[in-house]
């Protein structure tokens, strides 16, 4: 079976100011980070420059979202070319609030994920059911189907990450227990043997999302199948050193 290395982002969302920015950045950098994790910070767009140029070379920077093509009369959007020109090497694509508060629909999201694959970029590529939709039994068919258009843009799986984030447990400090994250991540991956390849099955890194914590993340982090967090909140404070730290 493949050896997935551990993978950690931090989603720092609309927050921040240059003065926090750069506190947060030089906690991070002389702190004793796990070497064997990967770790990545995403920063507001209009701070990418300030974070890649701020942040120690081992870490990298991504994007929160980005637009389908690499330049044109688009008021607001950032492209691909403009992320690696700023020396971000990642994006966060189908964030759920890029769903449900900005209504991005699966296929602009799978249109997205196919044009920064093509220009090179690694993609953290988001899943997650509604509280409804898992009260409903349907999270498996939800997850599936969000998949299933990600996996239709992808040539090269390498530069994907699979992030799964019930989107009941973000920001609501409901998190899913260890037991229902791995249920899902395992699923997922047999998913992705049926339907991609055995291959892309084993080696494709599948990282949770929704409310981790220093308290909660060695737990989370010792199930089988959950490669490492995408974490909001708490990747703004100094536990987000724990949370790198989870297999250490």
């Amino acid at each position: 079976m493949a050896q997935r290395r551990f993978f950690v982002g931090g989603n720092w969302k609309m927050n921040g100011s240059k003065e926090s920015l750069e506190q947060l950045m030089s906690t991070l950098n002389t702190a004793s980070l796990h070497e064997d994790t990967e770790v990545v910070c995403a920063a507001p767009s209009i701070y990418l420059d300030f974070a890649r140029s701020s942040l120690d070379p081992s870490i990298s920077v991504a994007a929160q979202n980005c637009y389908k093509v690499a330049k044109g009369a688009f008021t607001g959007e950032i492209s691909p070319a403009m992320i690696k020109d700023c020396g971000a090497d990642w994006v966060i694509l189908g964030h759920s609030e890029r769903r449900h508060v900005f209504g991005e629909n699966d296929e602009l999201i799978g249109q997205k994920v196919a044009h920064a694959l093509e220009s090179d970029l690694g993609i953290i590529a988001c899943i997650g059911e509604k509280l409804e939709e898992r009260e409903a039994g349907t999270t498996e068919e939800v997850v599936f189907a969000q998949t299933q258009v990600i996996a239709e843009n992808v040539a090269d799986w390498e530069k994907v990450v699979l992030a799964y984030e019930p989107v009941w447990a973000i920001g609501t400090g409901k998190t899913a227990t260890p037991e229902q994250a791995q249920e899902v991540h395992e699923k997922l991956r047999a998913w992705l043997k049926a339907n991609v390849s055995e291959e892309v099955s084993d080696s494709l890194r599948i990282i949770y999302g929704g409310s981790v914590t220093a308290a909660n993340c060695r737990e989370l982090a010792s199930q089988a199948d959950v490669d490492g967090f995408l974490v909001g909140g708490a990747s703004l404070k100094p536990e987000f050193i724990d949370i790198i730290n989870a297999r250490a």
